[in-house]
């Protein structure tokens, strides 16, 4: 039975536990920690209430928001891998943590200075880190090195003009004047508004200021916008340069949501923290919704090899979805899923060292048994 630490016991945290523990073959204990009694409390009894058999195998403990405490230190000395469902800030604190026991680390995180740390601290480690993998940054880098690779083998080609990939968190219904409404974290949101995003443009990796490529796109009959962000694009820009000459990560949203942050932006006094003032002037304005959906898309274009112009994409739709009796948001339901499939690759291969997403094998992701559950199937015969 492997010893899987999740800490962070929100919406991602307790669907995480909760969709290894629907899977049979993911025989685990679990120990969901967080700093506050009262959301481990909730969590657990959100989990018990599912009807999926627990059997004892989750339990809780309590994070000090410093250091360790005792307990905490015979839990890690005990685990096999620890996935890190806590805000971007506090990752550099936990993959230390997990360093230092000898632990497997996965995390979600979007926050680019903060994966540079743990990229540093993961370099001698003796275990695998994998990094950014849940929605976006995630699953969507993986969906777009797959389509490059396709795209490459379809044409006969090794490089292609474009990678675009977008992704929006939505809700199903978005009323003025902010057309939008929260289905993950806040502060999440706003910082990837304010902070820079980094892309390939005209085959160099440049970093541009978050909304400021604000373009329009019809996915299924659906018009959207969609908009730069930060941290979407994970390593793709990197490892890709000198075979995409443009490739960039932007973020999706119903129309009139962005000149509304704009706005907001405009108005902050001189030389306040921006991404705080945005994160309170939504809250202000911005409701929380259960019922949400998960766009995706990412597009690849290019020459063949006679010189004609081509394109491969692939568009999903995600809504929400159950685990025995719990309802899980589709945000819920995509990040966790994505997190669950980096915890059984650790675990069954044994992997070490640093692994990011250009690295993680496409095919083999987008084919396991946890991301096929909730994304369904995208990989067409050839």
């Amino acid at each position: 039975m492997k010893k899987v630490i999740i800490v962070g016991a929100g919406g991602i945290g307790r669907a995480t536990a909760l969709i290894i523990l629907a899977d049979e073959a993911f025989d685990a204990e679990i120990w969901l920690g967080d700093r506050s009694e009262a959301a481990l409390q909730s969590s657990l009894d959100w989990i018990n209430a599912s009807g999926i058999p627990a059997d004892g195998k989750v339990k809780t403990f309590v994070m000090p928001d410093e250091g360790m405490s005792e307990a905490m230190k015979e839990i890690f000395q005990q685990g096999d891998i620890v996935l890190d469902c806590l805000p971007g800030s506090l990752a550099p604190r936990i993959a230390q943590m997990a360093k230092s026991f000898k632990l497997h680390y996965a995390n979600l995180t979007e926050y680019v200075k903060e994966t540079e740390e743990i990229t540093h601290i993961a370099r001698d480690a003796d275990t695998a880190f994998l990094l950014q993998t849940g929605l976006a940054p995630g699953y969507i880098n993986v969906l777009g090195h797959y389509l490059f690779q396709k795209f490459c083998r379809t044409y006969g080609v090794e490089r292609a003009h474009l990678l675009s990939m977008k992704v929006g968190a939505l809700t199903r219904h978005a009323p003025p004047p902010h057309f939008y409404g929260f289905t993950w974290s806040p502060i999440g949101v706003a910082t990837e508004y304010v902070r820079d995003a980094i892309v390939l443009e005209n085959g160099e990796i440049k970093e541009i200021a978050a909304l400021s490529g604000i373009t329009s796109i019809m996915i299924d009959g659906v018009w959207y916008e969609s908009n730069y962000t930060s941290g979407g694009a994970a390593d793709l820009p990197y490892a890709l340069k000198g075979k995409v000459d443009n490739l960039h990560y932007k973020t999706l949203r119903y129309p009139g949501h962005y000149q509304w942050v704009k706005n907001i932006l405009n108005s902050a006094p001189y030389k306040v923290d921006r991404i705080q003032y945005l994160n309170e002037q939504m809250l202000k304005t911005i409701p929380s919704y259960e019922e949400d959906v998960v766009i995706i898309y990412s597009e690849v274009q290019g020459h063949d090899r006679h010189g004609h112009l081509r394109a491969l994409n692939k568009s999903l739709r995600i809504e929400p979805t159950y685990i025995g009796k719990q309802y899980l948001k589709a945000i819920q339901a995509t990040t966790a899923s994505a997190l669950v499939e980096a915890a059984w690759m650790l675990l069954t291969q044994q992997p070490r060292g640093l692994i990011l997403q250009s690295q993680i094998d496409p095919e083999q992701f987008l084919t396991g048994r946890f991301v096929t559950r909730f994304y369904g199937t995208v990989i067409d015969s050839e």
